[in-house]
């Protein structure tokens, strides 16, 4: 955690929803407020607002607001776990990364440099996306600050693809990008939640010569959060990062993004997901693939602030760990 921060200072706050109304004032994550000196901070909120890397619906560059919006709605204390995140880490939204909507190569510049800088300030980042075409400079930050990483990954879909019209850069194609560039380590990367149709029975053969353990939708049902906590036990001994597509969970629940694919975890079952992840050693986490054009009454923009607020404790409960 971030070791320059002053052990004295207060703690970041959440708005008091009882003294100034939810949707008052300019939104920021939880209403908490806005920091964006990493060094003052534990855990930072980042917006990374772009959606160059689509090959579907477009949209996702407006997530970040959105769920920023819906956060509001989100109380500090979470009875689930018996933990106030706020209580035992700094925390607090350190606004967005200017990307480039018209240039998918600068945008990655961008977003590894920004993370860099918050990586080197011992700051733990959570993303908001934006397409998940950004979680591949993230990782390339994590690796500069880490080493290789180990990765926890849920979504619909493997994103192992090699190209989309031509270029090696799209929201299907950063994992293996990272796989090949090394930055994930071998044998550390666990998939959860895929499902749907693939072009050809090749599409899967990338992930199996490069280690992936994938455990498909009706497997993971099967096995629930306690036999899917133990799968994911075995990457404990390396720093984990965590990755969210919010297309894992089914549309009936987050009608809200580009590649709906049916079938999928119910809002309940990926929550109860996030909160066994407390046991592994996260340095990073993102919630991508929000779309809120194609939102309801903005359901998916909530559930993607409730997943972000969960990382959070999950990181909360570690530290509190620490302090006892």
């Amino acid at each position: 955690m971030a070791e320059a921060a002053d052990p004295g200072a207060p703690h970041p706050r959440p708005r008091d929803a009882t003294l100034s109304p939810r949707f008052a004032q300019v939104p920021t994550f939880m209403r908490l407020p806005r920091v964006e000196d990493p060094r003052r901070l534990d855990v930072a909120i980042v917006g990374v607002p772009f959606d160059g890397g689509v090959s579907n619906r477009p949209g996702a560059r407006f997530g970040p607001r959105e769920v920023r919006s819906e956060s509001a709605l989100c109380r500090p204390y979470n009875p689930e776990v018996g933990i106030n995140p706020f209580d035992h880490l700094r925390v607090a939204d350190a606004g967005d990364v200017d990307t480039n909507p018209i240039s998918i190569e600068d945008t990655y510049e961008r977003v590894e440099a920004h993370f860099e800088e918050l990586l080197q300030a011992d700051c733990v980042p959570i993303a908001i996306g934006g397409d998940h075409s950004i979680a591949y400079p993230i990782l390339r930050a994590m690796a500069r600050k880490h080493g290789p990483v180990n990765l926890v990954h849920f979504d619909s879909h493997s994103d192992l693809w090699d190209e989309y019209f031509g270029s090696r850069f799209a929201h299907g194609t950063m994992f293996r990008r990272a796989l090949e560039d090394g930055i994930l380590r071998s044998g550390g990367v666990l998939q959860v939640g895929i499902r749907g149709q693939l072009f050809d029975a090749g599409d899967e053969r990338f992930g199996t010569e490069h280690g992936v353990e994938t455990v498909r939708i009706a497997e993971a049902l099967e096995l629930g959060p306690d036999g899917l906590s133990a799968r994911w036990q075995r990457l404990a001994g390396a720093p984990v990062y965590v990755s969210i597509d919010i297309d894992v969970v089914d549309p009936a629940f987050a009608p809200g993004t580009g590649t709906p694919a049916v079938g999928g975890f119910a809002s309940r079952e990926i929550l109860a997901l996030v909160r066994r992840l407390r046991e592994l050693p996260l340095v990073g986490a993102d919630v991508v693939e929000v779309s809120p054009p194609y939102d309801v009454a903005g359901v998916t923009s909530y559930l993607a602030a409730n997943l972000v607020y969960e990382l959070v404790c999950q990181l909360a409960l570690r530290a509190r760990g620490r302090e006892g």
